[in-house]
C-alpha cells in the first residue's frame, strides 16, 4: 500500500502552465510507484536568463537526491529534469538493493567455508 507523495511544483517569475504541471505530476507519481520510498518531490522552474532552469529534489525514506536542467522550453526543462532525478533514484535503489544481495552471498560464502 503506497502513499501518494506530495508533489510541489512552483513556477518562479513565470506564467502558471497548467499543461506542464500535469505532465510533472503525472510522471512523479509514475516515479513513486516505482519507488516506493519516495514521499515528495519539489520542482521549481525558472526563467535564468538564457532559457528556462529547472531544478529538483526528492524525498523519502532512505532517499534525498537533487537535480537541475536547462532547456529553450518549458516542458522539455522539466522532462530533463526527471530523467535526471529518475537515474539518480534507480542508481540509489539499484546500489543499495546489489549492496544487501552482495553481502548475503559473502554471508553465504562464509558459512559454506566454516
Amino acid at each position: 500500500m503506497s502513499q501518494t507523495p506530495v508533489v510541489v511544483i512552483a513556477f518562479k517569475e513565470l506564467e502558471h502552465d497548467e499543461r506542464v504541471r500535469e505532465a510533472v505530476q503525472k510522471r512523479c507519481e509514475l516515479l513513486a510507484a516505482e519507488f516506493h520510498e519516495v514521499t515528495r518531490f519539489e520542482i521549481t522552474l525558472s526563467a535564468d536568463g538564457v532559457g528556462l532552469a529547472a531544478h529538483g529534489h526528492v524525498h523519502g525514506k532512505g532517499e534525498d537526491v537533487g537535480a537541475q536542467a536547462q532547456a529553450s522550453e518549458l516542458l522539455p526543462a522539466a522532462e530533463g529534469l526527471l530523467d535526471k532525478l529518475e537515474r539518480q533514484l534507480r542508481k540509489h535503489h539499484d546500489k543499495r538493493i546489489f549492496a544487501q544481495r552482495r553481502e548475503a552471498q559473502r554471508d553465504s560464502m562464509r558459512k559454506k567455508t566454516s
